[in-house]
């Protein structure tokens, strides 16, 4: 498209100089036919000059008339050509700048896409870099948790009558709420399998023994909250998290039903509620499996 502009240039120059070339040329026949003067039947005729030489005078005049109406007519046709290649020149110009315009807005489309994909990868990357921190941070809580309860199942000298075993299906959820996590759904943003569930509540509601046990750890443990954990016998182990306050002490007995804490979200859960997990010889398990849900 530029090479066609500068053809087109080129020949804009050419015809432009052709066209002053003529024009001077023009210029001197029309001062040569001035300086003959215009011969007419009365000065023929007073002037006493020779026909002959007047015959001659004349016919020279006569061609350069007509070498200046040729000329003429090429100046006009050469005008004309002019006015056609700068009309063709404008076309050109016209189109190179919406080019230029169309390259220049799908350039700048470009560079803000690749700026975007800048942006949502450096946000990825830094929430990349937040959930691995999270993962870490669940996983030493968990560990934590892990150990202590393996520590209580080496202690525990529970004196409960009667199988936990045999409460399988007849048990309630500790807190009434809205059932908002499941066992083994993903647990926050960093996407840790839960191993227990949640349940939202408002603040301050009784949180229940499930059954008989007694309770043998009560206390802050990061990631959790306020902790309590109940010994039922048998190597299970009822938790309660997240509470608000704890209204038992290691060593208490609590009967089924019996207020043991109130849901709060010292856990660091953005809702208010509890989370609570079931254990048997250390491992947890769904705690859906064991309760009754109407």
């Amino acid at each position: 498209m530029r090479a066609e502009a500068a053809r087109i240039a080129e020949r804009r120059r050419a015809t432009e100089a052709q066209i002053a070339q003529r024009e001077a040329a023009i210029e001197r026949m029309l001062v040569a036919r001035s300086a003959s003067g215009a011969p007419d039947a009365l000065r023929v005729v007073l002037s006493g000059d020779d026909p002959a030489d007047l015959g001659r005078k004349l016919y020279y005049l006569g061609a350069i008339s007509r070498a200046a109406a040729a000329l003429v007519g090429e100046q006009r046709a050469a005008l004309a050509e002019l006015e056609r290649l700068a009309g063709e020149a404008k076309q050109r110009a016209e189109r190179l700048l919406a080019i230029e315009r169309s390259n220049r807005a799908e350039r700048d489309k470009v560079l803000a896409e690749r700026r975007e994909r800048q942006r949502v990868l450096k946000t990825v990357g830094a929430d990349i870099r937040k959930n691995r921190r999270e993962i870490q941070v669940l996983k030493a809580d968990e560990a934590r948790l892990a150990r202590l309860v393996e520590a209580l199942a080496r202690a525990a000298a529970s004196t409960m009558t009667g199988p936990f075993s045999a409460l399988r299906g007849k048990l309630r959820l500790p807190v009434r709420g809205e059932l908002t996590g499941r066992y083994g759904a993903p647990r926050g943003a960093a996407g840790m399998m839960a191993k227990g569930v949640f349940i939202r509540a408002p603040e301050g509601q009784p949180v229940r023994a499930i059954a008989r046990g007694q309770v043998v750890y009560a206390d802050w443990m990061r990631g959790f909250g306020n902790l309590l954990i109940v010994d039922h016998g048998e190597s299970y182990l009822s938790i309660y998290a997240n509470n608000e306050t704890l209204l038992k002490e290691p060593g208490d007995p609590v009967a089924p039903g019996e207020p043991i804490a109130t849901t709060g979200s010292s856990g660091g859960n953005e809702e208010t509620g509890l989370y609570f997990e079931m254990r048997h010889l250390g491992r947890a398990f769904d705690p859906l499996s064991w309760v009754k849900l109407k």
